[in-house]
């Protein structure tokens, strides 16, 4: 491999008849009297290191050569401060695998505790990375079979928030308007991209943001193409809103404050539609009225004041798993890690074990463990203690929480009903 900025000019002086030479990789010198001939120096790539600077390359162990197996080599890049990280391959050849998991390049935004950006594989080189500060950190691993030549990547800095032309978001401050993936609507976003949008507005407004279409790449867990929402101008998974992928768009958002930062990240893999986003400010108050109530009876809310009636129903669920799978819009198995009792409902937090049948619950994701928010109207019916495993369908509030009834199938979890509930996965529903 030939590079710009791999080769060097150098005078050297062969007297005529001298038959010098040149150890393997120094490049070629012809024997003719005194002459300036290009000689290629490759610098030496070793396992991982400490860069900085305003650009400079990274390369796999002994690139072009084969890397070496059984290795785990992690690059702490930093730039100056108030820039952010660019991160563009040159060269991309490591075992080839359709979720890399045996050879890959794994990037994070930032050096400690990251938000992780992408993991790489395969020889299709991503579109150009951006991290969220003057920090990313790099981490090649290989194991004990397959290998290939490795990579060489260029790292730049960039202004926070620059469009370039090989990625995409920026610093949206406009009272409204909108985002879009890469080539919406002509055709699918492409594969290996990373885009961040900022949204600011003034300090006493909220966003409200709202995605119009939406498609991408599905999958339980939102492992492979997803957005991602934090409240604040930063990738912080204590701030996060949530993360989605499929193709039900999001319900609305609103910030707690006048900041919000979107992510959205695609692998190597399958791509889809992408999505329109639309935003507008809101006052973070809204204005009081003189306007005496009307005597219009107002439905109350499901969850916040059950009515006694329905709370004195019999504790019963009814039907089989399979009679409540397709009637329910979301079917999970999970520990209840948290429980509170607010208005005569029960609030739970369950860590997710799997999920069968995931319909708009709002699920998050912290590093591998996943949760979600679920309420029992009826605080006691049906009963869920902390610290059991339950098998749990019911339905989905507006705002993505779960709600399960006194009459939702709600079971305790056993191993046994693993089978069953395979198989109710690849079911289809006819609603």
């Amino acid at each position: 491999m030939t590079n710009a900025f791999l080769t060097k000019q150098i005078n050297l002086e062969i007297p005529r008849n001298c038959g010098s030479q040149v150890s393997e990789g120094a490049g070629v010198i012809k024997k003719t009297g005194i002459a300036v001939f290009p000689v290629i120096l490759r610098p030496t790539f070793t396992c991982g290191g400490v860069v900085s600077g305003e650009s400079g390359f990274i390369g796999s162990e002994g690139f072009p050569g084969v890397y070496p197996p059984n290795s785990k080599c992690t690059w702490k890049i930093t730039v100056p401060e108030g820039k952010v990280v660019v991160l563009s391959f040159r060269y991309l050849d490591l075992e080839s695998d359709n979720l890399c998991r045996y050879d890959f390049v794994d990037i994070y935004s930032g050096h400690a505790n990251g938000q992780r950006i992408g993991r790489f594989c395969g020889t299709v080189k991503p579109g150009a990375l951006v991290s969220s500060s003057n920090k990313m950190l790099v981490q090649m691993t290989s194991d004990a079979n397959t290998a290939g030549s490795g990579f060489i990547a260029k790292f730049s800095a960039a202004e926070p928030h620059e469009r370039g032309d090989q990625y995409c978001g920026g610093r949206l401050e406009k009272p409204s308007g909108s985002f879009q993936t890469p080539n919406w609507p002509e055709r699918d976003y492409p594969a290996g991209v990373t885009c961040s949008w900022h949204i600011v507005a003034p300090k006493n407004q909220l966003i409200e943001l709202k995605f119009e279409k939406f498609d991408v790449e599905r999958d339980n867990y939102c492992r492979y193409d997803y957005v991602a929402v934090f409240n604040g101008g930063e990738i912080n998974d204590a701030k996060r809103i949530g993360k989605y992928c499929g193709d039900s768009p999001p319900a609305p958002i609103l910030s707690e404050k006048n900041e919000l930062f979107i992510q959205f990240l695609s692998d190597l893999s399958l791509t889809a539609d992408g999505f329109i986003g639309h935003y507008k400010f809101r006052p973070k108050k809204l204005p009081t009225t003189t306007v005496p109530p009307t005597t219009t009876t107002v439905p109350a809310t499901s969850v916040s004041k059950p009515t006694v009636a329905l709370c004195q129903q019999k504790c019963k669920r009814s039907g089989t798993l399979e009679s409540n799978y397709c009637s329910s819009n979301f079917v999970i198995t999970g520990t209840v890690i948290s429980t509170i009792t607010r208005a005569g409902s029960l609030h739970a937090t369950i860590s997710i074990i799997n999920v069968y049948k995931e319909g708009n619950l709002a699920i998050q994701q912290a590093g591998k463990n996943m949760s979600a928010k679920i309420i029992a109207v009826c605080k006691q019916c049906p009963l869920i203690r902390r610290g059991l495993n339950y098998i749990i369908m019911g339905q989905v509030e507006e705002d993505g929480r779960g709600k399960i009834f006194p009459n939702s199938f709600v079971m305790s979890f056993k191993t046994k009903n693993q089978k069953i509930l395979n198989a109710l996965k690849n079911k289809t529903c006819y609603n």
